[in-house]
Parts: C-alpha cells; structure tokens; sequence
C-alpha cells in the first residue's frame, strides 16, 4: 500500500487528516478524512465514455450516515437504513452545487460520489467536512475537475468567528453558515442567522474563504503526492464545429437580442417567440443539410441555439439595462396576497408575486403531533415543520408524480430555517406549514417564506417580527460589466451568474442560500447585492403588511387550544398515577389530550382540547392534584372508605384523608354509615397535617350549621 496523509492544524488543538491510499483502490479516487472520532470515507467512479445524448453533466452525490458509525442500531422493522433521511439530501445537495460547476463543460461522463460516515465523533458536524472528502477523492483520481475546492462551516459564537465549531457551541451562534470556495473565489453560501447585519454576513464569509484555502492547499499536496492523479484521462465527450457555431449566431442573435428587448412580462408568450425562432432555423437546417450529417449536427445546432439565446439576453441586460419583462433591476414584480383562504384550515395565505404563487397552510398539533428525529448524529424531536411542493402544473408541464424530490427538500429547507427563530420559543403548539406552489417563474421559495409568514400570523401565532425573502441575480460580462438583478426571473436565474436568496425582517437577515456561476466575483459586488436584496425584502414586508399587519388576536375557532401548566417535579407521578390510571381517567372524563414532559427539573403539562369548558375542568382537576394541601381548605372529594371510627376521604387524585366519626356531624353518630356510604361526594376542610407522617384530618362538620342548643363541650367547633 501506498499510504498517504496530510494534515491541517486548525491552531485551536484540533486537526483534519486526509488520507489516500489504504481503502477502497478500486474506485477512481478514494480519501478518508477525519477530524477528531469523526471519519468519512469518500469514493468517485466516473465511466470512461459519456453517457448517451445527457441534458446535463450527469453527476450523483450520495451522502449515507451510517448508525453502527455512532454505535447505534437504526430503528424501526427492518433495523436497517433505508432510503436518505432529510438531512443526509440536504448534504448532498451541498456538495453538488459546490462541485457541479467545476466539471469541464464538455464532460459528460457518468459521474458519482458516495460519502459514507463511518465513524460518528460526538462533537463534530460530519457535513463541514463533505465536500472536502468529496473533492480529495476527485484530487487523486484522473478524473478531469477543476478543482480544488471545498467548504466550512463558519458560526459566530459569543460575537466570534469560529470554523467547524463542536455541536456542543452551535445552540449559542448567531450566524450559522455553509460557506464553499475555490482558492480564488466563494461558489456556494447557506445557512441561518439571527437578523444580522449584511456586513457581519460578509465578514463571516471572508473568514470562511480563509479557512478554504489552507484546505485546497492540501489537495493539490495529496494530488502531487499520488501518481495516478498526474495525468487526467483524455476525453472527447462532444462535437464542436466553429463554421456551424458562428451560423447559428448570424442567423438568429439578433432576433433573440430583439425579443429580449421587447419586454414581454409573461412568459408563455416570451417562450413562445424564442421558439419561434429556434424552429425556424432548425427546419431550414433540416432542408439543407445531408441526411447522414443531420443527427450529428442537429445536436450541436441546439447547443448553439442556447447559447446564442443567451448571449443575446445577457447583452440586452448589460447594454440597453432592460429585462426579459421590461423591468428596471432593482424592481420588484407585482405583489398581491390574501390571508384566510381556506376555511378549514387553522391558517392561510396566498403570496404571488410576478408569475409565482404559493398557497400556503398552518396546522396547529398538540406535542404528539412532534417530529420523532432518529438519525446516527442527531436525534430529538421538532415541533415546527415546513413541507414545500413543486408540482409540474406549476410551469405548465406534464411529468410523473413520485417522491419528494431533492428540490423540493432543499427549497423546504431554506423556507424552514427563515421562519423558524421567528417563532415563539413557549408556543406551546406543534405548527406545520405547507407550500404548494401553483405557479412558478422564479423563486418559489422565497415566495414560501412570505406566504408562511402570512399563514401563522392567519393562524394566531405571535411571531416576533414577519419575514420576506427575494431572490437575486447577477449578470457579468468578461470584461467586469455586471447587472445586478432584483426578484430574478426562472430565465434569469438560468441565464445568469448568480441566484441569491436572502430572507429576513426589518431589522436583519435569518437565512440565506447562494450560488454563484462566474469567477472572480469581488466582494465590494457582493456588498451591493446585499444591500439591493434589504430594499427589495422591506419592500416586500410593506406589501405583506398591506394584507395582514399584525398576527390575529386569537386563534381561529376550530384550531385546537393548549393551556400549558408547570407544576413541581414530584407531582408528575401523581397527575399520571399508577400505570397511567389517572391521567387517562382525566382524558376521558374532560374530552382533552394531555401531554406531560420533564423539562429542567419541572413539569410542564400541555392540556389540549376543542373547547374552553373541557380545558377548564381539566386544568382544575391537575391543579388539584399538584397542589399542596393546606390547613383551612375547603375541598370536594369523595367517600373511598368506611371503618368504624370514620372514613377516607379522597380531596385530590392520590390524596385521602381521615374524616373522623366525631367530625362528620354536630350530633353523635353510633356509625359512619348512619350518614356516609362509599362513593359519596361531600365537602370537608382540612383541620390539620400530621408533620412527621404528613397524614390530613378533615372536618365535615365545621362547614354544616351548628346547631342552637349544644353543650359547650359538644359545639366547640374545631379551628
């Protein structure tokens, strides 16, 4: 074997190793990275030919957390993984758009990379680590990439930057960002912040860059280091023809860059004329061009049908400063919504803004409705979920409905992370919200995020402040003459540089997701994205406000109402009793649901009902039973006991006292059942507690009249 390893001292005690050349030899290139007791192994494999006639560079990146990794055995029948949990698609989308665009654009082989955590530290985030593993197996394989690159974690604990910070420091940090990078320039950006500035935001990603380039520096160390790597593998994957290439352009640039410069909003009608234009130079292609070339070149005809398409529009944008639908770059299409759109939902809205629309519904669930998360790193439970639905209606097409794609997980995702720290920490609900987007040109997640605002403030649900979320662009020529976009078009976002998704309130951003196609992009660029992004998002916020300002004052009728109780530890026993007996009794007697956890060395009861008189009687009943007893209190309970020298009396779930045969009456009893039967419910006072043994005396007869003629002896009533 082989062996190699580098290593990056961190300058904190801590370390990451690469390693080449013990497992996996079979694969085109194959590294174990480590950092502390995590460990991933990453493999690539790419076939020698290209696939045949691919839409795009036909690359899969799999990322798989292994459960015996953290010694754990996975859940459920099987006791086996199955398909990839939310977060394992959510890294593996990470990893794609950092490494998608460095690929040559004529490669088309079939290309996939598997990341397998192997060994699962406990304080260590295997995802900062991914792409680094993923892109050192690219380094020492021959497959052609035009690396290096790789991402970190940065987070800003305690008004700090830190990179790659332990789990343990994650809960404190107000900036948590995915940042990617080659040695040059930042590619990919994602992550949630608590209303930070744009500067901070900047100032986060620069520190990030910092950290990247130490870790490209090692991979073209392991890359010099493995032989194999040396040389990367010769491929002609696509024909190219510059006479026909420079046909296509004299022929139907001007026409595209006329279009595009008309400025038509919508875009059936834009798609339709770009068409139009395509048709006709293919038919006259067909006409005139031998049969047996006609397959070869056709294809390459519709490659340079593309991109003279784009170059016209590109140039439009640059030159004359006018877009596909005529606006200015820094405006905003359209906006109008509605709230309390479906009746039966406990919140609604409709956003649309341009051509993109998302409905968008709130459940309100009690905590039996909470996320169980039972994954190799992290488990617990999450009580507020946002599900995000693309269906093809929503541009006009007709394709199979299967699964949930990766899209949409990762445009759920960064909906989620806007939202969520916008919520109240004690709601005591369980919220899901869903977006189904019904129309889309552009940014239908950003349009989830204000459509999700408007639904819980619908709902009743006190958010701190409303969030909106734009998407921006960016189009850049060679030589630095650059466009930046508002609220991009789906056409600009293809056509484009950039798509930037910033989300957050008034006073700061929460989430964001960025990718960037061009290189040498300055940060003084990045900066004046920003700071466009805050005027269109507080734009976005006063329409929003034109709508539903403030979150109602109530909820909705028919949405469930939870009263949350903190009681003292040691009464949790008692409000669920011996096998449960008394809390389901509880249940069933008041029609509530009641969930009851230890949270920091307290009770905290959740009561759930569909009316406010069953919630009341239920909340009085655990009351009772968390209450102390006191000397002088009046209770209604029930008669459990008779013996001869008086009876039990039970004043609380779980809490008998002895009502002696002397203080049933005012007169003198020869037996207890004379008066009392078991089962009869009767009002008695306390009239002392034993302190040693904690026993309560009751008095039936202090609360009965007392009777005129007594002797003094006999009417002493008992304080």
């Amino acid at each position: 074997m082989n062996v190699v390893t580098k290593t990056i001292d961190l300058g904190d005690g801590r370390s990451i190793s690469v390693e080449t050349g013990k497992l996996a030899k079979q694969a085109n290139g194959s590294v174990v990275v480590r950092m502390g007791d995590t460990m991933l192994l990453a493999t690539v494999v790419s076939n020698k030919d290209a696939a045949e006639n691919p839409a795009f560079f036909p690359l899969s990146v799999e990322y798989r957390e292994q459960f015996a990794s953290a010694g754990k055995i996975p859940g459920g029948f099987f006791k086996r993984e199955a398909r990839p949990s939310e977060h394992e698609i959510l890294v593996c989308r990470l990893v794609d758009r950092a490494l998608r665009p460095l690929f040559p654009d004529n490669y088309f082989a079939e290309t996939q990379i598997i990341l397998n955590l192997v060994s699962a530290g406990t304080d260590t985030t295997p995802d900062s680590l991914a792409c680094l593993a993923a892109a050192s197996a690219l380094a020492v394989s021959d497959i052609p990439f035009n690396g290096p690159v790789s991402e970190v974690r940065v987070a800003r604990i305690d008004g700090k930057f830190v990179v790659n910070p332990p789990i343990s420091q994650l809960a404190n940090a107000d900036i948590d960002l995915m940042v990617g990078a080659t040695e040059k320039d930042v590619c990919m950006v994602e992550g949630e912040m608590g209303e930070v500035s744009e500067v901070d935001m900047v100032e986060a990603i620069k520190v990030a860059h910092e950290a990247i380039k130490a870790q490209c520096q090692l991979q073209k160390e392991l890359g010099e280091a493995v032989e194999k790597s040396h040389v990367k593998r010769t491929y002609s994957h696509q024909e190219d023809d510059d006479q026909l290439r420079e046909l296509v352009r004299n022929a139907t640039y001007q026409k595209f860059y006329d279009i595009a410069k008309s400025a038509l909003a919508n875009k059936g009608e834009r798609k339709e004329k770009f068409g139009a234009v395509r048709e006709e130079f293919i038919e006259h292609f067909r006409e005139t061009t031998p049969e047996e070339e006609l397959a070869v070149k056709e294809r390459m005809v519709g490659r340079y049908l593309s991109k003279a398409e784009k170059e016209a529009v590109r140039r439009v944008v640059l030159d004359e400063r006018i877009r596909l639908d005529g606006r200015k770059t820094d405006e905003i299409r359209p906006i109008w919504s509605e709230v309390d759109y479906l009746p039966s939902a406990h919140g609604s809205a409709v956003f649309t803004r341009g051509e993109t629309q998302s409905l968008t519904s709130v459940t309100l669930g009690t905590k039996l409705d909470e996320q169980i998360i039972d994954g190799a790193i992290f488990e617990g439970k999450n009580n507020f979920m946002l599900h995000y639905n693309f269906p093809p209606f929503s541009t006009g097409e007709v394709k199979r409905m299967m699964s949930t794609s990766r899209r949409e997980v990762g445009h759920g995702n960064l909906a989620n992370r806007a939202l969520k720290n916008q919520v109240p920490k004690d709601l005591p609900y369980t919220v899901r919200i869903v977006s189904d987007i019904l129309e889309s040109n552009g940014s239908s997640s950003m349009a989830t995020v204000c459509a999700g605002t408007l639904a819980m403030m619908d709902a009743g649900i006190k958010l701190k402040k409303p969030v909106s979320g734009i998407a921006m662009g960016l189009i850049m020529d060679d030589q630095g003459k650059y466009a930046v976009l508002s609220d991009i078009l789906g056409d600009e976002d293809h056509l484009g540089d950039m798509d930037f998704k910033v989300c957050g309130t008034k006073d700061g951003i929460t989430a964001c997701q960025m990718d960037i196609k061009v290189d040498g992009l300055s940060y003084d660029i990045l900066m004046e994205a920003l700071e466009q992004a805050k005027a269109g998002r507080l734009h976005i916020l006063s329409k929003m406000a034109e709508t539903l300002e403030q979150p109602r004052d109530d909820y909705k009728p028919h949405a469930p109402r939870i009263v949350q109780l903190t009681i003292a530890k040691e009464f949790i026993g008692a409000v669920i009793g011996p096998g449960g007996k008394i809390i389901q009794d509880l249940q069933e007697k008041t029609g509530t649901t009641i969930v009851i956890e230890e949270v920091d060395g307290k009770g905290i009861v959740d009561i759930s009902g569909s009316n406010k008189e069953s919630i009341d009687a239920a909340v009085a009943r655990i009351k009772q039973i968390s209450t102390v007893p006191e000397v002088g209190e009046v209770y209604k309970g029930k008669v459990k006991t008779i013996t001869a020298f008086g009876a039990f009396v039970e004043i609380m779930p779980g809490k008998d006292g002895l009502l002696h045969i002397s203080e049933i009456d005012w007169k003198r009893l020869e037996t207890v059942e004379s008066v009392l039967k078991e089962g009869d419910e009767i009002e008695v006072k306390i009239i002392g507690i034993d302190p040693k043994t904690s026993k309560i005396k009751l008095s039936r007869k202090v609360l009965l009249p007392k009777p005129e003629k007594q002797s003094e002896t006999q009417s002493e009533e008992v304080k």
